[in-house]
């Protein structure tokens, strides 16, 4: 039986969950089987990231429009793919890669190669009628012989550009570390998330959401999440650090400015030696598991210090770091800087190029996180099957809003496949 071929591949453009444009790739093989991708456009990225194509039109959408990206998936992508084999993902890849020709995809965009590389992802696991976390094992030859799903890492309190007016570091979240079935662990994770909720109005907060469906309160500090965070988890009746913990994201390279690390809600300007006590000294009172960005993403030799001062006591997450780039990624293996990465597709562009770099990760063991993006999701729920192709042992996604819950809705649906 001959594998079906690319015989046409259309961009759209369409919202993301940010009300920001982002774009859609539809691709048809000549076997009548089509399928379609989209991807997330990031409120908050990183200097080193894959190139978001932007139409600069300021009458549309303040000049955030697509359209630029999506034509480019429908007239160069569509004739340079057209007659491939389908199942030949990462030969695709690179030929769109190659046909940008530049270091960041700012030819093409990195929006359109991703849209279409999902997509064809996709399509190829609809022709061999295999699950897409399956599909993407096979092709992609990973060196896994079980499955172990990922843990829910969910996003409870918001700030720094992720929410107006609370705090300046930017993700509170609540961590599920029991070992227990997934759909137990987002149970127990969803209801800690409920009961910092009941607390925050309690004490007079309004709990509406943010950006990632975290609550967004003005509070006096930016120690002040954590312990509401424990509080929740002990309202809900759980056993804080034992079966819901707490992750960090303080964002740093945000609050980043000529050196010092500002932050105007402690009313305080500290150098990385100084960021590195405070981190310290919150680890000896919260059950924080994990600690991301705590540097700036070019501090390179402040990272050194403080991955060999905190790695016993917590785990180092880079993610504006590395920016799921494998060249990055070596550069942080080989410097000793963190023992886990955040894994964006968008932030490479390219299925190929985000295996590549999980590929490395675990060959020296180093923990993967799968990550949404903050302000411009979309419905796709692309991110969980990778999560589980890989062994990935985080999902870090939002508790609430429609385009965070699909993601949980597909691990609990992977959950009963499996």
């Amino acid at each position: 039986m001959s594998v079906p071929t690319i015989v046409r591949i259309i961009g759209r453009e369409i919202l993301s969950s940010g009300g920001n444009p982002t774009v859609e790739a539809r691709v048809e093989l000549s076997n009548g089987i089509h399928a379609t991708a989209s991807v997330p456009y990031g409120e908050s990225s990183g200097i080193h990231e894959a190139f978001i194509l932007l139409d600069g039109d300021k009458k549309r959408y303040r000049g955030n429009g697509m359209k630029k990206a999506a034509r480019n998936i429908s007239t160069t992508l569509h004739t340079l793919l057209r007659g491939t084999q389908i199942t030949k993902l990462r030969a695709i890849d690179d030929m769109m890669i190659a046909k940008d020709g530049t270091k960041n995809k700012s030819r093409l965009g990195g929006n359109a190669i991703l849209a279409v590389s999902i997509a064809c992802a996709r399509a190829g696991a609809l022709v061999t009628h295999t699950p897409l976390y399956s599909y993407l094992r096979k092709i992609y030859r990973l060196p896994y012989k079980t499955y172990v799903l990922p843990k829910p890492m969910m996003v409870t309190i918001e700030g720094g550009r992720h929410a107006d007016r609370s705090t300046d570091f930017q993700e509170y979240l609540l961590t599920a570390v029991a070992n227990k079935k997934r759909s137990e662990l987002i149970r127990m994770t969803l209801e800690s998330y409920m009961a910092v909720r009941d607390i925050l109005k309690k004490k007079g907060y309004s709990t509406n959401v943010g950006n990632e469906g975290a609550f967004t309160p003005p509070l006096k500090s930016n120690e002040a999440p954590l312990a509401i965070l424990v509080a929740g988890i002990k309202k809900a009746g759980y056993h804080p650090g034992k079966d819901v913990a707490i992750s960090l994201d303080p964002a740093t390279s945000e609050v980043y400015k000529n050196g010092m690390y500002v932050l105007p809600l402690d009313k305080k300007k500290l150098k990385a030696s100084q960021m590195t006590q405070l981190f310290e000294s919150w680890l000896k009172k919260y059950p924080i598991v994990t600690l991301e960005d705590p540097l700036a993403e070019d501090d390179w030799a402040n990272w050194a210090k403080l991955f060999s001062k905190l790695k016993k006591r917590v785990v180092i997450v880079g993610d504006d770091l590395t920016v799921t780039n494998v060249e990055r990624l070596k550069r942080a293996i080989k410097e000793k800087v963190m023992n886990a990465i955040l894994i964006k597709p968008n932030q490479i562009g390219s299925v190929t190029e985000t295996i590549d770099t999980l590929v490395t990760a675990h060959a020296h063991n180093i923990q993967s996180i799968i990550s949404h993006r903050g302000g411009g999701e979309t419905s796709d729920a692309f991110i969980v099957d990778l999560g589980v192709a890989v062994n990935a042992s985080y999902y870090k996604i939002g508790p609430t809003r429609g385009e965070r819950t699909e993601k949980y809705n597909r691990l609990l649906e992977i959950e009963e496949e499996i």
